[in-house]
């Protein structure tokens, strides 16, 4: 399920780095963040949605991906990022 428009207006405030970026990969880990943690309350409840399993790896897989170019392209912003989420990786 997708977040709802105001929750990734949020988001996207909280993590853009100019007026109208709504791309950047620090506002992509922050919304796919929020929508690990979605599905992850989804699946403690529904232990056999296979699906939604499937599609939480494929986002774990993307968040980590975008993580990795952030840290070999822009280490000040992958620092922040992992603050600003609590991510220790």
């Amino acid at each position: 399920m997708a977040l709802k428009k105001a929750n990734k207006k949020k988001i996207i405030g909280k993590f853009q780095t100019h007026a109208k970026d709504t791309g950047s990969p620090q506002v992509q880990v922050g919304i796919l963040t929020k929508e690990i943690d979605h599905v992850t309350k989804h699946l403690k409840e529904h232990k056999k949605d296979n699906s939604a399993r499937r599609g939480l790896l494929a986002m774990v897989a993307r968040r980590r991906k975008l993580l990795t170019y952030l840290k070999m392209n822009e280490a000040k912003g992958y620092e922040k990022i992992l603050k600003a989420l609590d991510l220790d990786k």
